[in-house]
């Protein structure tokens, strides 16, 4: 991350929404035994061949790398469930739900499981178009508020990877509309400037010395 006077310093890189993903559970299907580990993280097994268990993302691709078992593809993930959720996105102005990283689940699959995954062209397409016309409210979103003086924002249902586009722009504009509004109101206060305050106080003290 940048640092705070860096415009993007609330924004993560790529790689570090992947290392966050890769703590969300995934199940799998071992093709060795092995006895409980016990990790910082938690424990996971025992594994028995043919025997599907849950394991951090992290784990499952650790052991895909070294042919010790198959990754199931999360149910979101299927055709049906993906083109479901397609339409229903195109059809409204909402944000459809998702998991917090499908982006980061789905790439991670891609490069590591690609073999598990049933119809994975299909799959990779309609995750693909569901981003495109999420990415399209996101920017019919910015532009409306780019236009509008506002000082609160609720957008439900963003993922990690739309939250963090947004972040760094809805900030900046949250903090200038913040900015702008105490400076219009300062002369609405019924204050005397400084210099006018000065000026006066002198005149008064001048007609007291004079009686």
């Amino acid at each position: 991350m940048g640092s705070q006077s860096d415009p993007h310093a609330f924004a993560f890189s790529a790689a570090e929404l992947e290392f966050l993903a890769e703590d969300e559970t995934v199940e799998i299907v071992p093709n060795m035994r092995l006895e409980p580990l016990h990790l910082i993280s938690g424990d996971f097994g025992p594994f028995r061949p043919q025997i599907a268990t849950q394991v951090p993302l992290w784990l499952a691709v650790a052991l895909k790398k070294r042919g010790k078992c198959t990754i199931r593809p999360p149910e979101w993930m299927s055709v049906e469930k993906l083109t479901q959720v397609l339409e229903a996105e195109r059809d409204s102005e909402k944000f459809q739900s998702l998991p917090f990283h499908y982006f980061e689940i789905s790439r991670l699959l891609f490069d590591h499981a690609r073999e598990d995954i049933p119809d994975i062209y299909m799959v990779r397409s309609l995750i693909e178009d569901i981003k495109d016309v999420r990415f399209h409210k996101i920017g019919t979103g910015l532009e409306i508020i780019s236009k509008e003086v506002t000082y609160a924002l609720r957008l439900k249902n963003l993922s990690a990877m739309e939250a963090n586009i947004v972040r760094p722009f809805v900030t900046k504009a949250l903090q200038t509309f913040h900015k702008l509004n105490t400076s219009e109101a300062i002369p609405e206060s019924g204050s005397i400037p400084n210099r006018q305050r000065q000026a006066v106080n002198q005149r008064d003290k001048r007609v007291l010395k004079g009686r």
